[in-house]
Order: C-alpha cells, then sequence, then structure tokens
C-alpha cells in the first residue's frame, strides 16, 4: 500500500480523502482505500446520531482515485475533475468503514478522459457512476 502523493495526486490535507493506493495500471485503473474517522468535521451535521460519508465526499474520493489512475509513469500530468455523470449512492457509507475505491478508465477523447467510478464496502457496492477528469 502506498501513499497517493506518491502517485501525483496534487491535494493536500484536509483534502486527501485516499488513505493508500492499494493497486495501480497507470493509465488504465486504480484501487485505493479510505476508512473516514468518527471525528470527521462533517460528520457533526451531517447526521447527528446517525453519521453517513455525504455523497459529494465519497465522490471526491473516487475523483481522487480516477485521478491516480490518470497517471502515468512517463509524465506527472495534473487533473481536476470536470464531469460528475450517473452517480448513485445505494448504500450509506459510515464512519470507521473501510471503503474500497475503484476507477476504470472507459474512454477518453483529447485531454478528457471518463472512469467508470465505484465505492464498495464489505462486498457491497454503496455508490457508482462516471466521472471526468481533464488534463491540465
Amino acid at each position: 500500500m502506498h501513499d497517493p502523493i506518491a502517485y501525483g495526486l496534487p491535494h493536500r490535507e484536509p483534502f486527501i480523502f485516499i488513505d493508500s493506493v492499494v493497486e495501480v495500471q497507470p493509465g488504465k485503473s486504480a484501487l485505493c482505500t479510505k476508512t473516514f474517522k468518527v471525528d470527521e468535521p462533517f460528520f457533526r451535521g451531517h447526521f447527528p446520531g446517525d453519521p453517513i460519508v455525504p455523497g459529494v465526499i465519497l465522490t471526491e474520493a473516487l475523483a481522487q482515485t480516477a485521478g491516480i489512475a490518470a497517471g502515468t509513469s512517463e509524465a506527472q500530468e495534473s487533473y481536476r475533475l470536470s464531469a460528475i455523470k450517473l452517480m448513485k449512492f445505494f448504500k450509506p457509507a459510515r464512519p470507521m468503514e473501510e471503503i474500497s475505491l475503484h476507477a476504470d478508465k472507459s474512454g477518453g477523447v483529447g485531454a478528457l478522459l471518463q472512469f467508470s467510478v465505484k465505492a464498495v464496502v464489505a462486498g457491497v457496492i454503496v455508490a457508482e457512476g462516471m466521472i471526468v477528469l481533464s488534463a491540465v
């Protein structure tokens, strides 16, 4: 398992939503993990007494995973989130659950790269969709 910054992730705390990079095929796919701690500030209001990882935070974690997948060994390009397509949330992700974050490149045109993404907790898909990144 590796540090996401070593794979060119431009984000820094407190906006890194990946704990480790488990597997990466540069330019093709990545598998990362994240476990949100109970004391994350957003859990105080989302939802008190029944904390759930906000969908927007989960989507950002998937976008960061796609950014790691987009990288190649030849160049360290930077990528920005350009579109979120078909994102669906099937079950809540909760504090202290290890979330497996998957991103697989499904297409691209020019500087735009499309990834099929999914978040999995204990073998169950909790979210999935399509994310488009653009190289900058």
